[in-house]
């Protein structure tokens, strides 16, 4: 079983920047990654960015690209997701989450390809 404790969300000013970190355990993730996905009120969940554990590759949703960053510690437990230039339309709650396998190409921005989910944290931005 595969457990995953985020942390960071809260309240930020428009184009100020928040972290929010995941925390995976319970079985090893180096052939895996972590992806990170949101959902505000009234939409659907949506992909915001991802990482391969492997070999560091990283992927991004264009609403995203150029100002968050997605990276892992080197023991490749923890995932972060850096936000900068924010904006009120990145207020959500984030998810991350894990595949149970090995990913490649688009199922890395699929929802459904991720088998762990944590529970969400709120990210705010005001105006």
């Amino acid at each position: 079983q595969v457990h995953l404790v985020e942390s960071g969300g809260g309240l930020v000013q428009a184009g100020g920047s928040l972290r929010v970190s995941c925390a995976a355990s319970g079985r090893p993730f180096s052939n895996n990654g972590m992806g990170w996905f949101r959902q505000a009120p009234g939409k659907e969940r949506e992909f915001v960015a991802a990482i391969a554990w492997g070999d560091g590759t990283t992927y991004y949703a264009n609403a995203v690209k150029g100002r968050f960053t997605i990276s892992r510690d080197s023991a490749g437990n923890t995932g972060y997701l850096q936000m900068n230039k924010v904006t009120p339309e990145d207020s959500a709650v984030y998810y991350c989450a894990v595949p149970d396998g090995r990913l490649y190409g688009l199922a890395w921005y699929n929802s459904q390809s991720y088998t762990y989910w944590d529970q969400g944290t709120q990210v705010t931005v005001s105006s």
